[in-house]
């Protein structure tokens, strides 16, 4: 293996820590070539896409690269603001909530955020770190939820990354927060919020993401912290089982995803009889394409077609404080034992050598 050269090590600078804030990523403009990129590398994750790649490369490449994007493309195009992509606005202002709240606490940690698809890349944002004399760096993905499919594929570009560097900085990873009460807290306080302002449905549905029916067979464990989630969900909000359903969308592909699907769902309820529904999507962490565009937008025409009269989409956590908060302390827990208070300089760190001698002497 070939060693890429590295930048001088700054001797006598205090260790610095840093904060990688991943999410999944966008195209870079709401056009068929910016999807055909980001599809491709999307798409050609072999954790995303688990088919041998002799047997799918030909398939992605010959057939979905050239009819997908222009599809992908016009669906983005209702999303799209003057600031570009959803997903991207409100990962930028988590990292900058998250910044901010953490440089309050007393935490002098450099925070940034980065794609596992598109830009800024994991690898890209790791070298500007490096290139900085960042020594510790922790990954925070936006998955409350852990999937092979997306939290294993953060580490995959990670631990990529890592082959060709020779003086590595130590890395922790932040697996899941699922559980986590503050994460939860937060679910039900911008649920809450909206039933105020809105009033409240017959039924709560809760729509996560899916993955193929196959990796809970294999071990994965995303299915059954999607269900723990609604579970500490229902409870914080006071539900019944009978006034909620958990369900998983964005199916692709002919084989079978995780049940119960959540556009046939929707239509079943409608045809029920149930006349307001109130749509939830918990296991994502931002606004994006497929809270704004595949439920908001189809999976209200679903339901509306089918005999339904009112459709409430509840908006993800993204900017709201009690989200941020939560990030926070998640993040202050995953950070115990690194300095996150150390000085810039070496005349900063001799000034706080001879405080803490100081403080210790009159102890």
């Amino acid at each position: 293996m070939s060693f890429r050269p590295e930048p001088a090590t700054p001797h006598g600078r205090a260790p610095r820590t840093a904060i990688v804030f991943c999410n999944l990523g966008t195209p870079d403009e709401p056009t068929a070539p910016a999807l055909r990129r980001y599809l491709a590398e999307f798409l050609g994750d072999p954790r995303v896409v688990e088919i041998p790649r002799l047997a799918w490369l030909p398939i992605l490449h010959g057939i979905i690269l050239r009819t997908r994007p222009a599809k992908s493309a016009a669906k983005y195009a209702s999303i799209w603001t003057p600031e570009g992509s959803p997903l991207k606005v409100w990962t930028e202002k988590q990292t900058a909530l998250l910044r901010g709240l953490l440089h309050e606490r007393g935490h002098q940690v450099t925070v940034r955020h980065a794609m596992r698809y598109g830009s800024p890349s994991i690898p890209a944002v790791l070298d500007e770190l490096k290139a900085e004399g960042v020594t510790r760096v922790l990954v925070l993905p936006a998955y409350p939820q852990y999937s092979g499919t997306t939290t294993a594929s953060v580490v995959d570009a990670v631990t990529a990354w890592t082959r060709p560097v020779r003086n590595l900085p130590e890395l922790r990873f932040v697996h899941r927060y699922h559980d986590d009460p503050g994460y939860i807290r937060a679910l039900a306080r911008g649920i809450r919020a909206h039933w105020a302002a809105h009033g409240q449905g017959e039924l709560l549905v809760m729509s996560f993401h899916g993955v193929p029916e196959r990796t809970l067979h294999l071990g994965d464990p995303y299915h059954c912290e999607c269900q723990k989630t609604a579970r500490l969900l229902a409870e914080q909000l006071g539900l019944p089982k009978d006034r909620y359903r958990v369900t998983f969308q964005s199916r692709f592909g002919k084989a079978k995803w995780l049940e119960p699907y959540t556009e046939p769902t929707l239509v079943e309820l409608a045809r029920q009889g149930v006349r307001r529904v109130d749509v939830a999507c918990p296991g994502f962490t931002s606004d994006c394409l497929e809270t704004l565009e595949e439920i908001n937008m189809e999976a209200r025409h679903a339901f509306t077609q089918a005999g339904g009269s009112h459709f409430e989409y509840i908006p993800c956590l993204n900017d709201q404080p009690e989200w941020v908060h939560a990030l926070v302390d998640l993040a202050e827990r995953h950070l115990q034992g690194w300095p996150t208070q150390a000085a810039d300089n070496p005349m900063d760190l001799q000034a706080s050598r001879e405080r803490a001698l100081a403080l210790g002497a009159r102890d």
